[in-house]
């Protein structure tokens, strides 16, 4: 079934091709009263596509039959491939006490194809530079391994040392931006549209971009630099048919934590064009010297969606850290140092 489910989506992607070689050129998008064109709408960016290409991958474009393998031998294809079938009461799995484990493929929906970019099968997002990496700077690499050993080592001291997922502040893997990523399921998002303000409702972890409008570029202002919000803080303005949105002054916590790593004179501008009845062009580039040796860009399409979002209902507050910090004070008890257990990816992948 797996299988069949990868087959169906790769073949829908495939049709995406052809869409866009029609629709892309000279394609005239619905608009807004104000004349603008119109963003509004359900959009995802669901797709085994991720923001650096996988190792071993050297080419960004690839054809049906090269992102038929790609689909097959990605993990979360393969994890819910073991994962099929009934369940083995035998396996152990839960010996350790630790019930990580338990979140399995039945609640992830990171999709079933490569991401389609102008009518093309991508094996990442990053288009520059060529290699599909971060270009990030040693003494970056050095800051944040650094913060992540300090962090690991106080983890279980108290909520404020918890991942911020974990404290569901903000959407998940990037999901919320700037550089909007998709995730591990709750990949949409919704776009309302005034004549000075984009709203882009992100469904993991229900986080909103709430974005003003200027007429031009000169004329877009800033906050001070001593208000950084979650998500950073995000002006836009008209060039021509595309949207574009700058945002700067990330929130600490979010810059260090990444997978967009920025300091804090790092600028994200992003890039919306209306291209087709049910996609959305989108790209960003990342202009942060003191992070990375160069600028980077990023391309996606956003596809449409027929559904509403719903509300998604996170546990902070509730009885997720409460639980693990629990757990941490009950190893403690026993003489034993907290640690996290084996993950989504615990068990091998034969």
């Amino acid at each position: 079934m797996q299988r069949t489910t990868a087959l169906i989506a790769l073949l829908t992607a495939a049709a995406a091709l052809n869409a866009h070689a029609q629709t892309a050129t000279d394609y005239n998008p619905p608009r807004t009263p104000d004349g603008k064109p119109d963003l509004q709408g359900v959009w995802s960016n669901a797709s085994l596509t991720n923001l650096t290409r996988p190792p071993g991958v050297e080419a960004l474009v690839v054809d049906e039959t090269q992102a038929t393998e790609l689909v097959r031998n990605n993990p979360w294809i393969r994890l819910a491939q073991s994962e099929a079938g009934p369940s083995d009461f035998e396996d152990g799995l839960l010996d350790d006490g630790n019930n990580d484990r338990g979140y399995n493929t039945f609640w992830i929906d990171p999709g079933q194809s490569l991401g389609v970019v102008k009518g093309e099968f991508r094996t990442s997002w990053i288009t520059d530079p060529a290699d599909g990496q971060l270009p990030m700077r040693e003494e970056a690499r050095d800051d944040i391994r650094e913060h992540r050993n300090m962090r690991r080592a106080r983890l279980y001291d108290g909520p404020e040392n918890l991942p911020i997922a974990e404290r569901c502040l903000i959407g998940f893997t990037g999901a919320g931006g700037p550089g909007m990523l998709n995730t591990i399921y709750n990949n949409n998002y919704q776009i309302v549209q005034t004549d000075d303000h984009l709203m882009i409702l992100v469904e993991m972890v229900h986080d909103a971009r709430i974005i003003p409008i200027f007429d031009s570029r000169a004329e877009a202002q800033h906050n001070p630099v001593t208000i950084k919000p979650w998500l950073g803080d995000s002006v836009a303005w008209w060039e021509g048919d595309t949207l574009v949105i700058e945002t700067v002054n990330v929130e600490p916590q979010q810059a260090r934590t990444g997978p967009i790593y920025l300091s804090a004179e790092g600028r994200v501008t992003e890039r919306l064009s209306r291209v087709g009845d049910d996609e959305i062009f989108y790209s960003f580039t990342v202009d942060d010297p003191a992070t990375y040796t160069a600028t980077w860009t990023a391309e996606q399409s956003l596809r449409q969606r027929d559904e509403q979002v719903f509300e998604y209902a996170c546990h902070e507050g509730n009885y997720a850290m409460p639980g693990i910090l629990a757990g941490a004070r009950a190893q403690e008890a026993r003489g034993e140092t907290p640690t996290a257990g084996p993950g989504i990816f615990g068990t091998p992948i034969e």
